[in-house]
């Protein structure tokens, strides 16, 4: 929807496993066309972008490769990116051109009825070239994120992974195990503090689970960090420590506050 409102793309064709599903995205205008074929969906394609679960997409770019114009930019949306940019450098034919990339935006609603022309706008797009990236090739993707409303920034895949383990990976699991600890007797009794903080654990979780097999060792890390700041709050709530307690929030607020609405 971005693609066509903004002109990036004359026409859009929907890859994907249900025809239900697909053509209530063409009803919505979301695409012009769909197919179940992946090879028939990429062969006219200029740029083929990966929208699937993140353990899928360097599977799914392989299997469109063969079918693929020479000229055809390969990008994707997924959440982690060194074990997809590592498989595809290695794995793709040489004329086939992709630059790895992530749109930092969504929510954790599902399915065409969900989705915004606007997503995208100021919204950051992470590319992870790499020392194989064709840079005819990253400057193409750079366009077309920018053309989708992005401001594309780039990191290494594994700078990527490090980052979005703790502002975004993190984040969810955190959710996930607050909404999870919660007792069926007591959800009378949740109001907008909860709610709020749970909403993202709402997200699919096949997706997840994914994207925590994919990034494990950066996410282990995070909730290393995470874990010891529970620790330290923990013991001053327990030995009553408001001078702590306030110092922790205070500075909690000061890093949210800088991060705007």
């Amino acid at each position: 929807m971005a693609a066509k409102e903004n002109a990036a793309t004359r026409r859009v064709v929907g890859v994907g496993r249900n025809p239900d599903t697909l053509a209530r995205a063409r009803d919505l205008g979301a695409i012009d066309e769909f197919t179940t074929d992946l090879a028939a969906g990429v062969r006219s394609a200029d740029v083929v972008v990966f929208c699937s679960p993140v353990d899928r997409i360097a599977r799914q770019a392989l299997e469109a490769a063969p079918y693929a114009r020479p000229t055809a930019l390969f990008t994707d949306a997924g959440s982690t990116k060194a074990t997809i940019v590592r498989d595809l450098d290695a794995g793709l034919p040489a004329h086939i051109r992709f630059v790895g990339a992530h749109p930092l935006a969504g929510s954790e609603k599902q399915g065409a009825e969900n989705a915004r022309a606007d997503l995208f706008d100021g919204k950051v797009c992470v590319l992870t070239p790499t020392s194989r990236t064709n840079p005819a090739a990253l400057e193409r993707a750079d366009l077309f994120w920018r053309a989708l409303g992005c401001e594309v920034r780039r990191l290494t895949p594994e700078e990527h992974d490090l980052a979005l383990a703790m502002t975004s990976h993190l984040p969810h699991f955190v959710a996930a195990l607050l909404a999870a600890q919660l007792p069926d007797k007591r959800r009378p009794f949740t109001a907008t503090g909860f709610r709020d903080t749970t909403r993202i654990a709402a997200g699919d979780p096949a997706l997840w689970a994914a994207i925590a097999h994919e990034n494990a060792l950066a996410l282990a890390h995070a909730l290393d960090r995470f874990g010891e700041q529970l620790v330290e709050f923990q013991a001053a709530v327990l030995a009553r420590d408001t001078v702590e307690i306030t110092r922790i929030l205070a500075d909690a607020k000061r890093v949210r506050d800088a991060l705007g609405s």
